[in-house]
């Protein structure tokens, strides 16, 4: 009997692995630019995909064949990142097939690539490559354990004598410190355009953005609490001045004055680019914020702002997709930087508030930075 019960259940799952498709490749990105998205879900009513592109979100239904598998293929996509989640009968799913992931608290998805017929800035390519370095540490001012990456330029020697400037490059909201790093492909981007002569070889900073961590408890209504976003970008930029630099300072060969500091970021980081920034003209000679998220009145927060007060400012950036839900307050804030008499250059790209977007201004400003 016992033989018989153990050939039954050998019988049972044979059965049910044949029930399965042997392999199911998702995404699948064809030599057209096409890709190809599947789901074995053989219960589910409806399958869909959502998938971030420059101009917003485009949705796209899957249909089921008799085996149970959805599948559907998409038109020819621009050579770009992609990221994009699944919806199984208004569930949003991660694609369980797919290798590559959103580092996000609140919105993770999954990851595809479209390849050029010639490298893109932020793939990687065969070019030397710079390092990553992760490092935790305890935040005394924000009372947690945190972490931030840096980026060396190739052939960096921290006992040689060649010392290098650095940007810190910030994220945005709901954003993990490595969000740069995966979807902003920071670091390949330099990598590239060092090896062009495009760029200065530079060490990058990329640090976790949250002075308040609360402000996620929350999820998407956190940004809407003045007091605790208004606190959340203070406290940021307090951690980044008196822990964060100095001890990047300590650790790496870099250039410690104003001349060859910079601060950029996105969205949550592009308010807290123009905080910190406007805030320390004294250690900051290039600031660059993309998408900012201004929810500030800029005569209470910069009241002594003025053409005399930033004429020691190198680079004012700013940059923002024509598409972007945030292009209203980005130009409201130019013409207030113009009534005040403030240089800067204005940057307004296709695209809304998508990595895409954030990939390209990356490498459009960092071939400014100290020249």
């Amino acid at each position: 009997m016992h033989c018989i019960g153990i050939f039954a259940a050998l019988l049972t799952a044979a059965a049910t692995l044949s029930a399965q498709p042997p392999m199911i490749k998702s995404p699948e990105v064809h030599p057209d630019g096409t890709v190809t998205f599947r789901l074995f879900a053989p219960a589910a009513k409806s399958v869909g995909v959502n998938i971030e592109l420059a101009s917003g979100e485009q949705k796209l239904s899957l249909t089921k064949d008799d085996n149970g598998l959805w599948s559907a293929t998409t038109a020819a996509f621009t050579p770009d990142m992609y990221s994009y989640g699944m919806n199984v009968d208004g569930m949003e799913i991660i694609d369980p097939n797919v290798h590559h992931y959103v580092p996000n608290y609140l919105a993770q998805g999954a990851v595809f690539i479209v390849p050029g017929n010639s490298p893109q800035p932020w793939e990687e390519t065969d070019v030397p490559h710079g390092q990553l370095h992760r490092h935790f540490y305890t935040s005394k001012l924000i009372g947690d354990r945190r972490d931030y990456y840096v980026y060396t330029p190739p052939d960096y020697d921290p006992k040689g004598k060649t010392k290098y400037p650095v940007l810190y490059l910030l994220h945005g909201y709901s954003d993990m410190a490595n969000g740069w790093v995966v979807m902003g492909r920071a670091n390949f981007i330099m990598d590239n355009l060092i090896a062009q002569g495009k760029t200065k070889p530079m060490i990058v900073v990329m640090t976790l953005g949250y002075g308040e961590p609360h402000i996620l408890d929350g999820g998407w209504t956190g940004v809407r609490d003045n007091k605790l976003w208004k606190s959340n970008i203070t406290k940021f930029t307090d951690a980044l001045l008196t822990e964060v630099i100095p001890q990047v300072e300590k650790d790496y060969a870099v250039k410690a004055d104003r001349e060859n500091r910079a601060v950029a970021g996105l969205s949550m980081g592009g308010a807290e680019t123009i905080y910190t920034g406007l805030h320390n003209i004294d250690k900051f000679a290039y600031i660059a914020p993309l998408s900012s998220a201004i929810f500030d009145d800029p005569n209470v927060e910069f009241p002594d702002l003025n053409a005399k007060s930033t004429e020691k400012i190198k680079m004012l950036w700013i940059a923002c997709g024509k598409d972007d839900g945030l292009l209203k307050q980005n130009r409201d804030f130019k013409t207030w930087l113009t009534s005040k008499g403030v240089k800067y250059t204005s940057i307004e790209t296709d695209g809304a508030h998508t990595w895409q977007v954030w990939r390209r201004n990356l490498i459009d400003f960092s071939q400014l930075l100290f020249r």
